[in-house]
């Protein structure tokens, strides 16, 4: 039997298809890469916004044209947010959210079985454990991303994930030590660690910073952390963090806006003035560190001088990347139902604006890097001239390659000369 994989959404979306991958193949399935020829089409849905569910929808009708014949099967978060909703997709044959994956060769075979349309979507509760799945891996990909932590508890105004994924959670250190010693094992030099809510991470008297030491003893050259929560990094972890060498110096930490009335609107639990100060203090741990985020313009009841305070609290932290997104509104959530709306195409102004800045920041940062010397795991060869791949902070650097070279999944030392397109010019020391 074949399988093939869609993934929408996140670092975690992604690293749970890979363990769906495991899981099947331990159950004596083929994992192809198209879907023509599949038995069974398996997507792993995101709904972090309405905007995002229309084109799941358009995917899950194109799959269902490339594979009139195969059973398909829907997971991930818009089935477990709205499952009734997810239940009227008139291309999905099987329908489970986000608890007890471990049940998608079981839910399958039942389905060959007798073909009916299967719902088996399981509501959280508040004692949820982590669900341990296979840990996948993609050979496709230098760096492999290992899930230490799922769900969310703090329900921010806008986000429907606590619903989808259930309250916080997290693996256990014994379970991310065995794990991150496979992984070396199969040839990997750098682990991503992932989770909804990461640094909440808290297992066995454990925080976040004990997570990385746990995978660092593992014997991996680099540990990267996903996206990050400011709430978490307390000082004592943060210090921690700074004696594990193996740690990556790139801190992707959302903010949403540099309002103080906006998040305390979208129930953000911090300040302006709390944010920067964490940022000093990573920065004084980290020096070059890369601080990257994410800002949403135009939330309900954004004014125009609210978001000028987010410009200045942006051009002041000098954020190395921002990613912006539009403000969409989220059915089922707080800030949906306000009244106070702000229109598409102020939304796309302040978004503009926002980006022209960032991109002058970034532009700065990565003039920072000229003269330094970056270890850079190489990736797969996009240009035969260029050997490429990401420094510890994550920016991305290329160097003149010969044509005997192959570079991929190793780690260089590489001196930047220059910068060239967005991207930094190496010289393989």
């Amino acid at each position: 039997m074949k399988a093939y994989l869609h993934t929408f959404g996140c670092k975690v979306n992604a690293a749970e298809t890979d363990s769906i991958a495991a899981l099947l193949m331990e159950h004596g399935w083929e994992i192809i890469s198209t879907p023509e020829q599949a038995d069974a089409v398996i997507m792993n849905s995101c709904t972090v916004t309405a905007s995002g569910d229309k084109r799941m929808f358009q995917a899950l009708r194109k799959l269902r044209q490339s594979a009139p014949n195969a059973v398909i099967l829907v997971t991930g978060c818009y089935v477990q947010a709205f499952p009734a909703d997810a239940a009227a997709l008139p291309e999905a044959d099987i329908l489970t959210g986000t608890k007890n994956r471990s049940r998608i060769p079981a839910l399958l075979e039942a389905y060959f079985r007798n073909p009916h349309k299967i719902s088996a979507v399981e509501h959280f509760v508040s004692d949820e454990a982590f669900e341990t799945l296979p840990q996948g891996s993609d050979t496709g990909h230098t760096r492999a991303f290992l899930k230490i932590q799922d769900g969310c508890n703090r329900f921010c105004s806008y986000c429907i994930i606590p619903y989808a994924r259930g309250r916080c959670r997290s693996r256990s250190p014994k379970e991310i030590r065995t794990e991150a010693k496979k992984l070396v094992l199969q040839g990997y030099h750098e682990i991503v660690l992932c989770g909804i809510n990461l640094a909440c991470y808290a297992s066995e008297n454990n925080d976040i910073a004990d997570a990385v030491r746990i995978t660092a003893e593992s014997g991996i050259s680099q540990i990267r952390l996903g996206s990050l929560e400011p709430d978490g990094l307390t000082p004592s972890v943060l210090e921690k963090l700074s004696r594990i060498p193996q740690l990556c110096p790139h801190f992707h930490i959302s903010v949403q806006s540099g309002c103080d009335r906006i998040l305390k609107a979208m129930h953000r639990h911090y300040t302006c003035a709390a944010y920067a100060t964490l940022i000093k203090q990573i920065r004084q741990l980290f020096p070059d560190c890369a601080v990257t985020t994410d800002i949403m313009t135009g939330f309900p009841g954004e004014t125009e001088a609210d978001f000028s305070e987010t410009l200045e609290f942006v051009r002041d932290i000098r954020f190395s990347e921002v990613h912006i997104f539009r403000y969409s509104p989220r059915p089922g959530t707080p800030a949906a139902a306000s009244s106070e709306q702000v229109p598409e195409s102020v939304k796309k102004s302040r978004s503009d604006r926002l980006s022209a800045l960032a991109q002058s920041l970034h532009e700065s940062y990565l003039q920072s890097n000229i003269g330094q010397i970056h270890h850079v795991l190489f990736e797969r060869q996009k240009n035969p001239d260029f050997h490429g791949g990401h420094a510890e902070n994550y920016t991305y650097v290329i160097i003149p390659a010969k044509p005997e070279e192959n570079f991929r999944n190793q780690i260089k030392p590489v001196r930047i000369i220059g910068l060239e397109h967005g991207k930094l010019i190496g010289k393989l020391i």
